[in-house]
């Protein structure tokens, strides 16, 4: 066994990932301190061709040193765009309808491994600041909430991390 090459991984340019057909699921980050944070996420909406990222509130917009430290350079490929409040980015997103479901930990939720897609639905999932999570007004309008099990003592994961787990969930049952 050996590790595969730059060449034979298959990369594509920027300029055909733009034009492939993407997963029908969005990323709404509310409030996200971190550009590094901010930066994973993009990697990951990269990785598995996601439609877009919305960028809500204090979070860290491109260019941003620490998102590009991160990044690696798919803050060129992910579309993304910005909103004041994640209120305003989930209203829209309804509006256009998809379906919102928040990433987060409350006493009506669904546990992620029994989340079902609608097929032809499209989605966007609302991660929150790492300290204070989704807001409580943009949670009131969400259609719904996505908890990720936990069995340690913090019950925290990181909000990058929290993204990868949930997309790969999603691509999962998508495939």
């Amino acid at each position: 066994m050996e590790k595969n090459s730059m060449e034979n991984l298959g990369r594509m340019s920027v300029s055909d990932f733009k034009s492939q057909p993407k997963l029908p699921l969005i990323l709404v980050l509310d409030s996200v301190r971190s550009g590094l944070n901010v930066g994973s996420i993009f990697r990951t909406a990269d990785a598995f061709a996601l439609e877009k990222i919305l960028l809500c509130g204090i979070t860290a917009q491109p260019p941003h040193r620490e998102i590009l430290k991160t990044a690696l350079g798919s803050t060129d490929s992910v579309d993304w765009a910005y909103f004041a409040t994640s209120v305003e980015a989930v209203q829209a997103l309804k509006t256009a309808g998809y379906k919102v479901l928040a990433v987060e930990q409350t006493t009506k939720k669904i546990w992620l491994q029994d989340f079902l897609a609608e097929k032809d639905a499209s989605y966007a999932f609302v991660l929150g600041n790492e300290v204070e999570g989704v807001d409580n007004e943009t949670l009131a309008i969400c259609d719904g909430v996505i908890e990720i099990p936990q069995f340690g003592t913090k019950h925290s994961l990181n909000v990058a991390v929290a993204a990868g787990i949930v997309v790969w969930e999603f691509v999962r049952k998508a495939k």
